[in-house]
């Protein structure tokens, strides 16, 4: 399950464990392409939590972390960000980086 977190949730949402965030937004054809791999992944990786923003409603959290372009993926562990992932990448090439970061 993907969650949708905002920039009143972001804090609470990426507090613990891993966590991807997809930052987004409904205009971006890339995005679009995006979406299902992070489904995918969502319903496959046990020990990730996956969480969608859209960067049109939450600008804050976007700028705080420097979010030029979308998609891009962060990848947190406890609140850190560790991983950074801008562009459409095939669900293949983000569960090799994704083995970086599960146990």
């Amino acid at each position: 399950m993907v969650h949708e977190i905002t920039d009143a949730t972001f804090a609470e949402e990426t507090a613990t464990g891993t966590v991807v965030i997809d930052f987004w937004a409904p205009w971006c054809g890339p995005c679009k392409m995006q979406s299902p791999v992070i489904e995918e992944l969502a319903n496959e990786e046990t020990g990730i939590k996956f969480c969608k923003m859209n960067v049109d409603d939450n600008q804050q959290t976007a700028g705080h972390f420097g979010i030029m372009s979308i998609p891009t993926l962060l990848i947190m562990q406890d609140g850190q960000v560790v991983d950074q992932v801008v562009g459409y990448h095939p669900k293949a090439q983000l569960q090799k980086t994704l083995a970086n970061y599960t146990a």
